[in-house]
């Protein structure tokens, strides 16, 4: 639980709201105490008028009544507390008529205006505003008044409501903080939950899993990019289950003529002799052709396929390439033409190499053409690299396996005929070639009028294709 992402993220953002609201609120409840208690403590100006009649009325009159009456009637039009005291502090008239006949405490003043009346301030605590009555400095003032240095109830009562407010905006926006992670934490981590548990069935062999792209942002890029991953593993798997059986086939096939033939031989059905000896070396020869291949694809995926390149002229490869296949196309009649420029560019190449993906290109191009077709080599440079083709008037390839036919044993033929081709591994190993080289291959066919096989491969000094 503490080490899920989702509890690492809720507490990230609720200390991150915490903290920041908190210390706002803290700090702006700070701020507002100080500043109303200045504005308390400096409002002697607006009192001041209210304390002069005050005064003013106790010299021409002297009526305690009268004075009681006038406090209370000061008190509601300034909305202060008046206290009026005699010279012993006893009180003569509060306006909250709580202190009358009592003697004020001078221990702890109260929130109000005090008036005293004959004598100088009596109070230890201090005081935030004190005015006299009386500027003769060799005695005692005649009257003397007080603001109490504490907050009345209705300041009080403001600086709680502001508090209460602060501490209801803290609890708002830790509660929204909640909401909008949960929220956030589902959008985020629910789709991660999901390729979790897709990954385990994939684990499992399962590849068959898919989530719905629901979004365009980062989780949308990760779910595309899951289907993507998935989509790509389905089709290795798909061609590692036809390996096995291609492989299996191929590898039957020879190995059961080769023991029929022993067989025979064995039990005297048939006497050894010129045939059977040239049919046995077919069949030796096949399964040879085929542990090449395997053993090249392998090196290829490995990274270990050695390449000796240097400069090299590629009409002389090409012309090579072709005089090895002239004997294999006249049982079937077939034209091969070359047009290659003998002032071509040299190509950075491995000559050896070069001439098997050439080779292969070709026995692919006599295996698919029918009697009496061609075939032709050209070749043409560009900037940076030359591109050789090889074009014949075969069945040419359907549309939907152009995209495959560079796979591993993946053939158009699922019949796996000895006529109609090998094992399925020449044009695998055309790619890993070319591409070793720096180059790239491609196809482009018509069924029914033929195909083309392309590659290209870097000229001397030049930059990679």
């Amino acid at each position: 639980m503490l080490h899920s992402l989702r509890f690492r993220l809720f507490l990230t953002l609720i200390s991150v709201v915490v903290v920041s609201v908190g210390t706002l609120a803290l700090l702006t409840s700070r701020a507002t105490t100080m500043e109303f208690q200045r504005y308390v403590e400096h409002d002697s100006d607006r009192t001041q008028p209210l304390i002069d009649t005050l005064m003013a009325y106790d010299k021409e009159h002297r009526n305690i009544a009268e004075m009681r009456a006038l406090a209370d009637q000061t008190a509601q039009t300034s909305g202060e507390r008046i206290v009026v005291t005699n010279g012993d502090g006893m009180v003569i008239a509060d306006s909250d008529h709580t202190l009358v006949g009592l003697k004020l405490p001078s221990g702890s003043p109260i929130p109000a205006i005090v008036i005293s009346l004959g004598q100088e301030a009596f109070f230890s605590a201090p005081a935030t505003g004190i005015a006299t009555g009386n500027t003769n400095a060799a005695g005692p003032p005649d009257v003397l008044w007080i603001r109490s240095s504490g907050l009345g109830p209705t300041e009080v009562g403001f600086l709680r409501s502001v508090n209460r407010s602060l501490v209801l905006a803290v609890a708002i926006a830790v509660l929204v903080a909640l909401l909008l992670t949960a929220a956030l934490a589902r959008g985020i981590l629910g789709p991660i939950e999901r390729l979790t548990v897709m990954v385990r069935k994939m684990e499992k062999g399962d590849f068959s899993q898919r989530i719905p792209v629901e979004s365009k942002n980062e989780i949308g890029e990760l779910t595309r990019a899951f289907n993507a991953m998935a989509d790509g593993l389905t089709h290795l798997e798909r061609l590692r289950r036809n390996m096995v059986t291609d492989v299996a086939h191929e590898l039957r096939t020879p190995l059961t003529n080769i023991r029929g033939y022993l067989e025979a031989l064995r039990d005297g059905v048939i006497q050894p002799g010129p045939a059977l000896i040239d049919s046995l070396h077919e069949e030796a020869l096949l399964l040879n052709r085929l542990v090449d291949d395997l053993q090249e694809v392998a090196l290829a995926d490995a990274g270990q396929l050695k390449l000796v390149r240097q400069p090299m002229v590629l009409k002389e490869v090409v012309e090579k390439a072709v005089s090895a296949l002239q004997p294999s196309l006249v049982d079937k009649e077939l034209i091969i033409g070359v047009d290659v420029p003998a002032d071509l560019p040299l190509v950075e190449a491995d000559a050896e190499r070069v001439g098997q993906v050439l080779r292969n290109l070709l026995n692919n191009a006599r295996t698919h053409t029918p009697q009496g077709g061609a075939i032709t080599v050209t070749a043409k440079a560009s900037d940076t690299a030359v591109a050789v083709s090889v074009r014949d008037s075969g069945i040419g390839i359907a549309a939907e396996h152009l995209p495959s036919i560079f796979e591993r044993f993946f053939r158009a033929d699922h019949s796996r005929t000895r006529a109609t081709g090998g094992a399925g591994l020449g044009l695998t190993i055309v790619r890993q070639l070319v591409e070793a080289h720096g180059g790239r291959v491609w196809a482009e066919s018509t069924p029914g009028v033929g195909s083309v096989f392309t590659f290209t491969l870097p000229l001397v000094n030049s930059d990679v294709l």
